[in-house]
């Protein structure tokens, strides 16, 4: 009789099918609309109703450049993960670490706040072999690693960049934004290095649920029972990578860095394409905000704000008529690609789960 903790049971078993597929097919028509809502909200607002396509865009030298960025930014984004695993101890294949990065493309794009990627994520390492308490410490480490870079560069750029002198977001505003980013890389701080810390206030605010009536005595116990268990197993994943291989550390965040810049780098090429002199670092800048702003969207893959945050962002770069086909071209390499192929390697993976449950 297999233990009920065994990574190779019940995650594995319903998986991914446990999730409604009625919900994730209105959720993925909601990305849709939301995405073309913030794109006529850039046409109709900021782009004054312009709109032409420039065939430099598919010309043989840009689309030769888009593709080895391309490579780039889906080798890194495989590698961090790899990497990450490889220093808490585990391995997984390359071939599959790399299905991952389309998998999690696509759920996360397809649920609010993302948590539907980290949930396929941690099914997908299950299957693999993975234990529970790793594969969730290896999707937040892979995460909270982007999240350092993005959240410590934002107070900058939105200080430094002369794009944002005249902008409401930037001076006191920014000041705020830099307190609350001390704050939340805090919490992290304290998850990763003394989770203990954080038992008690949990323990309270699962008895005080209790004494509300809002769950009864058994889950009470049950809640308090496994989520100590979990961050518990939690830590010491995060102990275990801290004390990995130095090398594997080192290149977790060097790919880490790696996935950031060529993911940043796309508005870049695209201006340079259709002609734009414009500082690489600056667009850097103001895709890194936008990336920030992007995480605390509550909508299915920041679908809507993205394209809002960023025609606003570079309404005063690009004309009028370029600035949907940039907008629209950033999305088309950095989210939709990725998400369609995320859709076959899904559905390829769910097929291979139901063929060996078959044969079972």
């Amino acid at each position: 009789m297999r233990n009920s903790m065994d990574p190779n049971t019940s995650p594995s078993s319903s998986g991914l099918r446990a999730i409604p597929f009625k919900r994730l097919v209105l959720f993925t028509i909601l990305f849709i609309l939301l995405s073309s809502a913030g794109v006529y909200v850039i046409y109709a607002q900021f782009a004054e109703r312009s709109f032409s396509f420039d065939w430099r865009l598919v010309s043989f030298p840009f689309l030769l450049w888009v593709l080895l960025l391309l490579i780039v930014y889906y080798v890194a984004d495989g590698l961090r993960l790899h990497f990450t695993l490889r220093a808490l101890g585990h391995r997984m294949s390359r071939g599959k670490v790399f299905r991952l990065v389309f998998i999690n493309i696509f759920f996360s794009n397809v649920t609010p706040m993302a948590t539907g990627g980290g949930f396929a994520q941690i099914w997908y390492m299950q299957r693999q072999g993975i234990p529970l308490g790793t594969a969730t410490a290896a999707t937040t480490i892979r995460t909270l690693l982007a999240v350092v870079f993005i959240f410590v560069a934002t107070p900058l750029f939105l200080l430094s960049l002369e794009s944002l002198e005249n902008s409401a977001i930037s001076g006191q505003i920014a000041a705020y934004l830099a307190v609350f980013i001390t704050l939340y890389l805090g919490f992290f701080a304290i998850l990763l290095l003394r989770t203990r810390w954080l038992l008690p206030p949990l323990t309270l605010i699962i008895n005080a649920l209790h004494r509300v009536n809002l769950i009864n005595t058994d889950r009470q116990m049950h809640w308090r029972f496994k989520s100590k268990r979990e961050m518990l197993r939690f830590a010491h994943s995060f102990a275990a990578y801290r004390k990995g291989a130095p090398g594997d550390v080192l290149l977790s965040v060097i790919f880490t860095v790696v996935f950031l810049l060529s993911l940043f780098s796309f508005p870049a090429l695209l201006m340079q394409a259709l002609g734009y002199d414009v500082s690489y670092l600056n667009v850097v800048g103001l895709l890194v905000i936008t990336t920030f702003i992007m995480y605390f969207s509550p909508t299915p893959g920041a679908s809507g704000i993205a394209e809002g945050v960023f025609g606003h962002f570079f309404s005063g770069v690009l004309s009028g008529n370029h600035l949907v086909l940039v907008t629209v071209a950033w999305r088309l390499l950095t989210i939709y690609l990725g998400m369609l192929i995320g859709v076959f390697v899904t559905q390829a993976e769910l097929m291979r789960t139901r063929s060996m449950h078959g044969r079972a």
